[in-house]
Parts: C-alpha cells; sequence; structure tokens
C-alpha cells in the first residue's frame, strides 16, 4: 500500500472519557487508509521544546482495545504553543522534523485554538476533536461533547450516593461540580440524581454575584427542607460561579496559580467549603446546629472508562477526522450531525472578539432548563402566599415570618 502520509495524534487539556477511543479509532483507520501514525507525548509540551524523542510509532495491535478504557494511553498537557511565535515555530517545526504531514488533535478550547494556529502556519492538514467534559464547544444544541456524557454518569452515581448518606445521617452535601464556562455537568448530574437544587452561573445575568446570594438561595432550601421535616439534601454547584463572585468576596481565596492558558486552577479554591462555613455560621446564630459537608468532584469524573454512548461516538469521531484529512480538508473541528460528518471550521466557530473558540452556555429559557428547575426546592415568591405556610418556614429559620419574607419573598 502506498503511503498516504504520516499522521501524528496528540492530547491536550484535561483528560475526558472516550480520548482512547478516539486515537484507537483514528489509528486503524489511518493505517488501514496507508498513513504512518505517531503518537505524541504530552501534548504541545516537548514539540515547543522541538524534543523529537517524545513520539512512538502507533499500530493497530497497539490501540485495538484501548476503546474500552478511560484515561490517554498518549497522555494530555496544557502547554500553549500559541503564547509566541517562537514557541509556535517549534511546534511546525518539530512536526517537520519528523516529516508529519497530518495532524489530529484532541482536546477543548485551547487545543483548537492551538491545531488552528498549525494549519494556518503551515501546509499540515490539521483537524481538531472536541473533547471536553464541560460540553461547552459550539457544537449545535442537541450534540455532546465526547466524553461529557461519562462524567456525567459517574457524576450521578456520586451524587446519589452522597444523597444517601445526607438521608442516614441528617445532613446536608454541597456538592461543586466542574464546569469553567459553562454549567452543563453540574446542571446535567444535579438533574438526573435527583439533588435538592442545582446553581449554575447561566441563571445569573448580572456581571458579578455576591457570595451572600449564592448562599441566601441555598439556605432558602435548607430552611424549606426542614419546615417538610427533612433534614438532609444536597446542593450542586457549578464550579463556573467563582468567576461570577464579586472579587472583594473571594480575596482570600484568589492567591491560586493558572495554567498556561492564563485560566485560574478552580480546583484551588475552594467553593464548597467557603458556602459550608458560611452557612453553618448563618444558622448557628439563630440557634440552630446543622451538619453540612463539602465536596469538590469533577477529577473523578475525567479518566473513568466511557459508557458505551461514548465508546461508539468517539470511533465516529476518530473516523470521521481521518476522512476529513483524506478529502483533503484542514482547519476544523468534526461533528457527527445526524448521522453525518460536518466539519466546522475554526474561523465560523471562534469569538471575532477575543479569537478565541466559542463557548456554549446553558441556554435557561430552553425546556431542558425549565423542567430541571421545576424539580429543584427553591424558596420564592409562592411561598408566602398561604400564611400558615409561612410561620412554618419562619419556624423552621428561627426567623420571623417578616425577616423570612425580607430575604427571601
Amino acid at each position: 500500500m502506498s503511503s498516504a502520509g504520516k499522521l501524528a495524534i496528540l492530547v491536550g487539556g484535561g483528560p475526558a472519557p472516550g480520548i482512547n477511543a478516539v486515537i484507537s479509532s483514528a489509528t486503524i483507520k489511518a493505517i488501514n487508509e496507508g498513513f504512518e501514525v505517531l503518537g505524541v507525548q504530552d501534548g504541545f509540551k516537548w514539540l515547543v521544546r522541538r524534543d523529537i524523542t517524545k513520539a512512538r510509532p502507533l499500530s493497530i495491535d497497539d490501540v485495538s482495545r484501548i476503546h474500552l478504557r478511560g484515561g490517554s494511553i498518549l497522555g494530555t498537557a496544557r502547554e500553549n504553543p500559541t503564547r509566541s511565535e517562537e514557541t509556535m515555530r517549534a511546534v511546525v517545526d518539530t512536526l517537520k522534523q519528523h516529516g508529519v504531514t497530518h495532524l489530529v488533535t484532541i482536546g477543548g478550547d485551547d487545543t483548537a485554538l492551538s491545531s488552528s494556529t498549525v494549519a494556518a502556519r503551515s501546509d499540515i492538514g490539521a483537524v481538531h476533536v472536541p473533547k471536553t467534559i464541560d460540553n461547552d464547544l459550539p457544537l449545535p444544541a442537541h450534540i455532546p461533547t465526547f466524553g461529557f456524557q461519562s462524567a456525567r454518569h459517574t457524576g450521578v452515581e456520586l451524587v446519589q450516593n452522597l444523597s444517601e448518606d445526607a438521608h442516614a445521617t441528617r445532613r446536608w452535601y454541597i456538592v461543586v461540580a466542574m464546569g469553567r464556562q459553562a454549567g452543563h455537568l453540574a446542571l446535567g448530574i444535579g438533574k438526573a440524581s435527583g439533588a435538592t437544587l442545582t446553581l449554575i452561573r447561566e441563571e445569573f445575568e448580572q456581571e458579578t454575584v455576591p457570595f451572600a446570594r449564592i448562599c441566601d438561595i441555598i439556605e432558602g432550601a435548607i430552611i424549606k427542607r426542614r419546615a417538610a421535616g427533612r433534614h438532609y439534601g444536597v446542593a450542586v454547584l457549578a464550579e463556573g460561579l467563582i468567576e461570577k463572585l464579586d472579587p472583594k468576596d473571594m480575596e482570600e481565596l484568589m492567591d491560586v496559580e493558572k495554567d498556561d492558558h492564563g485560566h485560574i486552577r478552580f480546583a484551588e479554591i475552594d467553593l464548597a467549603r467557603k458556602v459550608k462555613v458560611e452557612l453553618q455560621g448563618r444558622f448557628k446564630q439563630r440557634g440552630i446546629r446543622i451538619t453540612i459537608s463539602n465536596k469538590n468532584i469533577g477529577y473523578e469524573l475525567r479518566c473513568c472508562d466511557p459508557i458505551p454512548f461514548d465508546m461508539a461516538y468517539c470511533r465516529e469521531l476518530g473516523n470521521a477526522a481521518i476522512r476529513f484529512l483524506l478529502g483533503g480538508g484542514s482547519g476544523a473541528m468534526v461533528s457527527i450531525q445526524n448521522g453525518i460528518l460536518v466539519p466546522m471550521l475554526f474561523d465560523e466557530i471562534r469569538n471575532p472578539d477575543t479569537g478565541k473558540t466559542r463557548v456554549r452556555n446553558v441556554d435557561v429559557t430552553s425546556e431542558s432548563y425549565r423542567v430541571a428547575r421545576e424539580y429543584m426546592l427553591r424558596m420564592n415568591y409562592k411561598d408566602f402566599e398561604t400564611p400558615e405556610w409561612a410561620e412554618k418556614l419562619a419556624r423552621a429559620g428561627n426567623l420571623s415570618v417578616e425577616e423570612l419574607r425580607r430575604r427571601f419573598a
């Protein structure tokens, strides 16, 4: 079989279930079409250092069964080659030294930007496979990013376990789920697991949200549950709320490291603990002892084995990436829409103001979000329409009806 060229595959950003399935599918398809295939270790990390030793040939035997497993056989890194002309030139030069003619990148929005820059600065055909458990890349609304469904599945199992523990021990859990710029994962976990309530950044239209406002919403739910005789529950918060909070409220927590793309490492900010301490303090001042535990979930979700949905979906995406390159395509992100390969050009998915990939946020006007809200427990004005219920709520929070109304109505 004549050589179709040399294909390099690399993974950038955080892990997501299904990475190995894309690597497997793309490798098998490429080899069957006549490509040599190189697996590049740790994303762009070694390429920007002009290190040509961190790549190895991949064979069908190497990848034939890895689609069943989580993690990444090629590792992953958040190295940002677009930070300077020098680093970008190093990447292109190193790939050329390897004889690379085509590149498949697997990652999120930052890796998509790096992939598009390789395509723009060279004759290397580059295609990107969108990956993120945050589900925030600009695909059509009904199409998930790969890894999201598996991460949600595992997250639901964790929250279900916490819900049972909360019931058995009569406590509350404040759970923060990953999702830097969009609340899809937190909402998906909270909705499917039947959490008491879920808070995401998209429900707040204002630019900044007082920390007290977040705590008010959760406190209202706790009071409402207590009035119904239930002294337990689970509140799920999207970590993206951190970027919505007034910086003055978070001053003591903002001395944290940032990644190579300049993003705050949200895992360094313990929002769940801060909410827990505030709520316990509020109830204690009113003579109510309440047990609250805090829990962050995210790293537990990123390398779980993919569920069958992502196993199959990722095999389609890996195959589609190679078919796109074989057709002479470059500079695009692949998607499968209604069973058909649909390339999405990088220029079409980029924010013209920032130059970065556009973010797909939760649509709070959608039917999906409306249903999620209907099954949450939150204090609202209707709770004050019946005087007897308002009195019961006030007793549950050790407040007067007037105080309760002023704070929550």
